[in-house]
């Protein structure tokens, strides 16, 4: 039985050797304990955050198969098996189930813009290849394509294990749209850090974020702050937390949460080429600003 998928959702990073040509797997193990003992109640690798876009076949499974292992259903894990084609990302779906995984995330990215009917029959194709769980993956500022709210309710109606929506647009209207069209029967989770709050007011039922690799007591506390319907508590939350929040959104997730990383003692090498990591001006920000909230 699948275990519930609800609160913090951590993003893992891919951390790289030195001359980011090689995978330091000893590091992501570390940065997963690091999330695990911090009290995230699921952990999504392979995101945008863990650059899977920049692996290579053979470099994903290995991350992926890592990742499983070291997370050991210590909590619930969702792996991203976005892929350009839908046989990549059925091949990528295969594996993440045949290692453990409790649940997929599936993003349509494309080179060409996809119609409606061919991102249908993208998760039509998933949905029938695996057993497990599927979140459909909304965020035009990666994929390219944005699914409007009822081309998400027909998919998450014809495909039955899509049963979980991330929304990543940026507007909380979608979020409300979801609840309202949905019925209240469609789980949705926000994955824009700055509408953290309102998501959950909304109704979000986690939020999926790369954040509590550098500060999860936060993200934690207004999560729960929110369950107890302590919105000035939350509020206060959000906002003492916003300003990093909106630098690690603004400053790309690979670099900020690597660089984020090593200020807090664990290296893990910078986002692989073409992707900067954070300049010195960046860093010395980013310092500031963790230091703040201590």
């Amino acid at each position: 039985m699948t275990p519930e998928i609800h609160g913090i959702i951590g993003y893992t990073i891919t951390p790289f050797s030195p001359d980011g040509e090689g995978l330091d797997l000893p590091a992501l193990g570390q940065s997963i304990d690091r999330l695990i003992d911090s009290g995230v109640h699921a952990i999504a690798p392979l995101g945008s955050t863990g650059e899977g876009a920049y692996l290579s076949d053979s470099e994903w499974q290995q991350v992926a198969q890592y990742s499983l292992a070291q997370i050991d259903r210590r909590v619930p894990s969702i792996v991203s098996v976005s892929d350009l084609t839908t046989a990549g990302a059925i091949r990528r779906a295969r594996f993440a189930q045949a290692h453990g995984a409790d649940a997929l995330m599936v993003l349509p990215s494309a080179y060409w813009k996809l119609s409606p009917a061919e991102i249908r029959q993208h998760y039509r194709a998933i949905g029938a290849a695996v057993d497990l769980p599927i979140m459909l993956y909304n965020n035009p500022a990666t994929s390219g394509t944005d699914l409007p709210v009822e081309l998400i309710l027909q998919i998450v109606r014809e495909v039955d294990n899509v049963t979980m929506v991330k929304e990543s647009t940026g507007d909380i209207q979608r979020m409300h749209q979801l609840q309202v069209l949905g019925e209240g029967q469609v789980p949705f989770y926000n994955g824009c850090n700055p509408l953290a709050l309102e998501a959950f007011v909304a109704g979000a039922k986690g939020w999926c974020t790369a954040a509590p690799n550098l500060i999860a007591e936060l993200n934690l506390g207004l999560y729960q702050a929110v369950r107890d319907g302590e919105l000035e508590q939350a509020r206060a939350l959000f906002y003492r937390q916003l300003p990093l929040l909106d630098f690690i959104l603004k400053g790309g997730l690979p670099a900020t949460i690597k660089a984020g990383l090593g200020l807090t003692g664990l290296p893990v090498g910078e986002p692989r080429r073409p992707v900067f990591g954070l300049d010195e001006a960046g860093t010395e920000r980013l310092r500031g600003l963790l230091e703040q909230l201590r």
